[in-house]
């Protein structure tokens, strides 16, 4: 049986970001990661401004500029009956250094985190080591059972536990936290274009017939979305994978010369997506964020932005409690508190955007119930100065901006 301070499950972003802070604090922090390596395709590789923002204040920004990235600043969409593209939210208007978008390789980055956690002797990081039940001391959680990719069984024992292991939770399986769900209208293809020089740049939305479409500019390839509607993969994948292009092709004109570049439905990758959260994100010695605590839909992007966020209001509350070994409910209570209200207000907008725009098209009908409504609405966000931060804004940083705590500052 081994000890740690801060058992963190899970070591994506939130999983890592929370063990960079609390172990620069001093804190003695145990990371369980049950894969062998970072290398996953498809993953988010969207580092937001607030997260630029947190790698200056840690010192990494060189560091961080030196990864293979893109910068991304416009979302650009098809307006009016020619379907041209406009530009409906423009980061680079935003004040301050990090006015952009950085695509990184999810994997660049958590390599980046590891690699500056191990130089805190209080860091411990163990991979290939699967959380798979926890530790119950007098009705508190007291750290986890873990297996090893040969085998191997234990127990760590913790003084608190965090569950970062995102939509798959060990956590989720606690009936006492109370998973609440929101219906989808689509799951997502994820797949790749080759780009073009004279493509267009940032992030390029299409609409086809009963189809959605999203472009992330990455350089030298468009890595694309295509949203159809829930539970149509295998119908339609039976359809075709020419059925298909023939499809994106529609929604997405300017790429139309390029889909050939699909030669099968093994480039194709499916995203099961999902809306919901816990209705309590913790119980004695356990706390939730992230994905473990609340499921974003890929809409406006910012899942890894809140999970991120998430992890820095955490380190900020618990560094005091975590030096001196105590951890009360009422601690992790206030993390909820803190985040919950940020979590709820991004989910409510993304489900009016499944309602009021991806629902329709999906179903072959009008965004905002009328084409000429739909039309007002995109006129007044390319037109507005104002409005049209406004969702520059939510992108770069959400509704709630979190500072780390003083004593992970370097």
């Amino acid at each position: 049986m081994e000890r740690t301070t801060c058992c963190v499950v899970g070591g994506g972003p939130a999983g890592m970001v929370l063990g960079l802070l609390l172990a620069r604090a001093g804190v003695a922090v145990t990371v369980l990661e049950k894969h062998q390596d970072f290398l996953r395709d498809f993953r988010g590789d969207t580092v937001h401004p607030s997260t630029l923002a947190l790698l200056d204040e840690l010192g990494l920004t060189e560091r961080f500029a030196r990864l293979p990235q893109r910068r991304v600043t416009t979302v650009q969409l098809p307006i009016g009956p020619d379907r041209s593209l406009a530009t409906v939210g423009d980061i680079s208007v935003l004040r301050g250094r990090f006015n952009y978008i950085a695509m990184v390789p999810q994997w660049d980055l958590l390599d980046l985190l590891v690699d500056e956690a191990r130089r805190e002797p209080s860091f411990s990081l163990r991979m290939s080591t699967e959380a798979t039940s926890f530790l119950r001391d007098r009705g508190r959680v007291a750290g986890v059972h873990y297996r090893t990719a040969d085998g191997r069984t234990g127990e760590l024992r913790a003084t608190l536990t965090v569950a970062c292991d995102g939509r798959g939770s060990l956590a989720r399986s606690l009936p006492e936290l109370g998973l609440r769900s929101f219906a989808c209208p689509m799951d997502a293809w994820w797949f790749r274009l080759p780009r073009r020089d004279g493509d267009p740049r940032g992030l390029v939305g299409g609409v086809g017939d009963r189809l959605l479409a999203a472009m992330i500019d990455r350089g030298d390839y468009w890595q694309c979305a295509a949203l159809i509607p829930k539970g149509t993969d295998a119908a339609r994948r039976a359809a075709g994978l020419e059925a298909f292009t023939a499809a994106f092709r529609a929604a997405a004109p300017w790429l139309g010369d390029r889909v050939h570049a699909l030669r099968s439905w093994d480039e194709v990758k499916l995203l099961d997506v999902r809306l919901d959260r816990l209705r309590r994100w913790h119980r004695p010695g356990l706390l939730c964020i992230g994905d473990a605590a609340h499921a974003m839909s890929p809409v406006f992007g910012i899942g890894i932005n809140l999970a991120v966020e998430d992890a820095v209001a955490a380190a900020r509350h618990l560094v005091g409690p975590l030096r001196a070994g105590a951890v009360g409910l009422r601690d992790v209570r206030g993390i909820q508190r803190r985040r919950w209200p940020t979590a709820a207000l991004t989910q409510a907008l993304q489900r009016f955007a499944h309602a009021r725009v991806i629902a329709p098209v999906l179903a072959g009908e009008a965004p905002f119930g009328h084409p000429r409504r739909a039309q007002r609405v995109a006129e007044l966000l390319t037109t507005s100065r104002w409005l049209n931060r406004v969702p520059a804004y939510f992108l770069a940083y959400g509704a709630v901006r979190e500072r780390p705590p003083a004593a992970s500052v370097r």
